[in-house]
């Protein structure tokens, strides 16, 4: 059952002195800005509205999720700091007494909402900030980051063996659940482990041949690991096909087997490939055993050249507020998005920008055109190679060198996402789970960037 707000004020606020029930000058705006019932209504779709167990407070939710973005807190902690603390407990429109959500509730709820809600709760505080007359489109400006994805540095050889390790537990709790428990599976795990720690043995000699055996006794794991597929497949089957109907815990994980026998059988094409000398494509390339989504990214960082996640653009205007942004698996061309960015952003505020810059990634004729056709009057996008005299005369205008000096700004909105609204590392799985991650981190940006503003 759905609710939108707590109606149970306690007795404790009234003994409370009112100097203890003041709010920061930060968090009292931005509980006004959210006292809108318009936040209210990306939520309503997900939940019946008179049966069922009652939700909590959508407001409630909405403040605890701004607070943990804000302030860069896990869900557990969040919840602990929320309850000890008596300002947050006001914000939180928590009465004061009780204790916060627990964080599974938290945790549920986002996954289960998803970035279609959070894109509705950003459009929802745009168009009430256009409403008050805060946004400026005059100029814009565009950049792409990669957002990594929660996973450890992938090699080949570790995926493997972690495959061959979860997989073997999985049976284990399966035909420890009563299931498939006469299908001959074998423990491969000390014989993985093994193989794991020869190739950390082989890596310290650093040359030639070191690397033949690296490779060798990848093949080795290669094989290792179609056998545990294989056998793996078997238990399955024969687990599916049991008379019983399994209960929901065995069906999650039979579920959970299939999918990592599918991600491991991929692990394995890929290290065929890469045994027999050639290279995997990265745009299919497995990195990670619970995040399908997530692929090796090049981004030209001399600190870390290679990443692994997504990649996420950003648009904002002269005050700093995110007008539009888009996360998307792996890497794809730069100058394909702008224009629908821009197109956007004119839909969300009705007004169309008179200047957009962005960086040599984007500089194509045809995002001029299209820019153009949108009724941008300058764009000062650079291109890419060396200019002709005709292009060098436009590149050297006052008005588009001004316009290159302020975009190289975005590069410090991109790296204070990622140092105050926990861009630098999605904990969520999945493409979709890390278009929810940034979705919040916008959301939590533009709060605080509307704040300042009003």
């Amino acid at each position: 059952m759905f609710r939108t707000v707590c109606h149970r004020p306690t007795f404790w606020e009234v003994l409370l002195p009112p100097e203890a029930l003041l709010l920061s000058p930060e968090l009292a705006a931005v509980d006004a800005l959210l006292e809108d019932p318009a936040f209210f209504e990306p939520f309503r779709r997900h939940f019946n509205p008179s049966f069922g167990r009652p939700s909590i407070p959508m407001e409630t939710y909405l403040r605890m999720m701004f607070l943990k973005y804000r302030f860069r807190i896990g869900f557990e902690t969040l919840c602990v700091e929320v309850s000890d603390n008596i300002s947050w407990l006001r914000f939180c429109r928590i009465p004061i007494g009780e204790r916060a959500p627990n964080p599974s509730t938290l945790m549920k709820l986002t996954t289960r909402f998803g970035p279609d809600t959070i894109d509705e709760l950003n459009a929802a505080l745009i168009k009430k900030a256009v409403e008050a007359g805060l946004v400026d489109v005059a100029w814009l400006r565009s950049d792409t980051t990669v957002v990594p994805g929660n996973i450890r540095y992938p090699t080949d050889s570790g995926l493997l063996a972690r495959g061959i390790i979860k997989i073997s537990g999985l049976v284990d709790r399966i035909q420890a659940g009563g299931a498939a428990t006469r299908t001959r599976f074998d423990d491969q795990r000390p014989e993985a482990r093994q193989q794991t720690h020869r190739i950390g043995s082989k890596l310290r000699r650093r040359n030639d041949t070191a690397k033949a055996e690296v490779l060798e006794i990848t093949g080795q794991l290669a094989k290792l690991a179609k056998t545990v597929c294989n056998q793996a497949k078997r238990v399955l089957a024969n687990a599916k096909r049991s008379r019983h109907k399994p209960i929901r815990r065995l069906r999650r994980m039979l579920a959970d087997l299939d999918a990592t026998i599918e991600a491991v059988e991929q692990i394995i094409t890929q290290t065929r490939l890469r045994v027999a000398g050639e290279t995997p494509p990265g745009k299919t390339r497995r990195v990670s055993l619970h995040d399908a989504d997530a692929r090796p990214i090049r981004k030209g960082s001399l600190k870390n050249p290679t990443q692994f996640g997504y990649t996420g653009q950003v648009t904002d205007n002269r005050d700093g507020l995110i007008l539009d942004y888009e996360i998307e698996a792996g890497m794809p061309p730069d100058a394909e998005r702008l224009a629908p960015a821009i197109s956007r952003i004119i839909a969300a505020t009705g007004e169309k920008p008179e200047a957009v810059t962005a960086d040599r990634g984007y500089g194509q004729s045809s995002v001029d055109k299209d820019l153009t056709e949108l009724g941008v009057k300058l764009i000062a996008i650079p291109r890419k190679g060396k200019p002709s005299k005709k292009r060098q005369a436009i590149e050297t205008a006052d008005d588009f060198v001004e316009l290159v000096k302020w975009r190289s700004g975005a590069e410090g909105r991109i790296a204070a996402l990622k140092r105050q609204h926990q861009w630098d590392r999605t904990r969520l799985d999945g493409l979709t789970g890390a278009r929810t991650w940034c979705g919040w981190g916008v959301l939590s940006h533009n709060l605080t960037k509307l704040v300042a503003l009003g």
